[in-house]
């Protein structure tokens, strides 16, 4: 019901949405000599805010088109090369030419970035991608959002998630590193425990977990406590909700990425407030550089997607509740997660001081589950002055953060086998 209450109410508010189109474009327009005034710059503030919240987010595009590499442009392209009807798999591909002119290496690592599914599109990475793009061939998981998944694809599990990871690496073909952003950690430290077991020839080289929520006994934050304390019956008859028409996933349960969003915003409503507060400012005073700022960082925020019933319901069981991983106790198809079996995967974790989705403690715990793996495999790292977003993101994330990554990831790269 609530599902449909959401879309009633944005139809509801379409003509005032229309109006306000309506009035930004007359404000704006060079035609109207009242636009450059006080007066008018105010007007098309109001009505630009307006339309801006009542206008629907869909999916941003990567737009990576280019990467400054050692001070040259290097050109950009972006390939699909994998798909089932829960992912793409995209792939950023590097112009050997501009590689030359940049005096640059022509092959590089793979590297592959998995997006958290947690209810924004995998191009929240976007920055991520370009900057791991300065020295590896970079893939990246861009999920599907599950209300456009047609209700005869079947289900997408926490299983089915593990399973993904593991015919992705295989596709890309060697020993690629994997970089696991929050949600992924545990599924993507199943598939390694389970590849590593089997002697999989396209097992990880390396692992880095970015603020990922490895074992959520320790440190909990506001997130974790809500999952302890609530029982499980509560996620199911609280959090989910039926896809109406005309969705092509209809009638498929879902945990819907709005239910997910107003929750990371009711955190700090306050800052949220005052940001647009700020940009009405910015707009009235023609401030156009933060006004754009602000733009970006909001068609991106407030761009999110569903996940299945399925999924959500067992990662707060698997990894919130019961934390079958770090206990030894997770079971694939029958199987036994064996972590201990990893003795030549680099693992690094990184966290961020202020991180209050994934607190100090969680990620690192991964490295006591290893036994077995060599002590140079191993890399922790703690970033000052970051939050959550800025573990894999933003200026920290650039300079001090992925040199940690990119020197740890050579090391692995360099205690391969068949490496040069």
């Amino acid at each position: 019901m609530l599902y449909s209450l959401h879309e009633a109410a944005y139809q509801a508010v379409t003509p005032l949405r229309l109006a306000a189109q309506a009035a930004r474009q007359f404000w704006s327009s060079p035609l109207n000599p009242a636009a450059g005034s006080k007066l008018g710059r105010t007007f098309y503030a109001s009505a630009d805010l307006l339309a801006n919240l009542t206008r629907r987010y869909g999916r941003p595009a990567w737009g990576i088109d280019k990467v400054t590499i050692k001070g040259r442009e290097v050109a950009v392209r972006e390939d699909m090369v994998w798909a089932t009807p829960w992912v793409r798999l995209r792939r950023f591909c590097r112009e050997p030419l501009d590689l030359r002119h940049a005096r640059a290496p022509l092959a590089a690592p793979p590297l592959l970035v998995v997006a958290p599914l947690s209810g924004h599109y995998a191009t929240l990475l976007r920055g991520t991608v370009q900057t791991f793009l300065q020295d590896f061939d970079v893939y990246v998981t861009d999920w599907s959002n599950a209300r456009e998944v047609p209700i005869i694809e079947g289900r997408f599990d926490f299983h089915d998630f593990i399973d993904h990871i593991a015919d992705i690496l295989r596709h890309i073909g060697e020993r690629a590193h994997v970089v696991a952003v929050c949600q992924p950690g545990p599924p993507v430290l199943a598939a390694a425990a389970l590849m590593a077991e089997d002697g999989d020839p396209h097992r990880p080289a390396s692992i880095s977990f970015l603020g990922s929520p490895i074992d959520t006994r320790l440190a909990p934050t506001v997130t974790n406590r809500l999952a302890e304390e609530k029982p499980f019956s509560w996620f199911q008859h609280a959090m989910i909700y039926t896809v109406p028409p005309p969705y092509l996933g209809m009638m498929r349960r879902v945990y819907p990425g709005f239910v997910q969003l107003f929750s990371f915003m009711s955190m700090n409503a306050e800052r949220h407030q005052e940001a647009h507060r700020r940009y009405f400012d910015h707009l009235v005073t023609g401030d156009g550089d933060s006004a754009e700022r602000h733009r970006e960082f909001y068609d991106e925020y407030l761009s999110v997607l569903d996940l299945t019933e399925e999924f959500y319901l067992q990662t707060v069981d698997v990894v919130f509740q019961r934390y079958l991983l770090p206990k030894g106790e997770l079971v694939h198809r029958g199987r036994p997660v064996r972590v201990e079996a990893i003795t030549d995967i680099g693992i690094m974790s990184v966290e961020g001081e202020n991180d209050d989705i994934s607190g100090v403690g969680q990620t690192q715990a991964v490295h006591a589950l290893l036994p077995k793996l060599p002590e140079p495999l191993h890399e922790l790292y703690v970033q000052p002055k970051v939050g959550h977003y800025g573990v894999f993101n933003g200026r920290r994330f650039n300079d001090e953060i992925y040199p940690r990554i990119r020197d740890f990831v050579g090391r692995c790269e360099s205690a391969l086998p068949n490496h040069g």
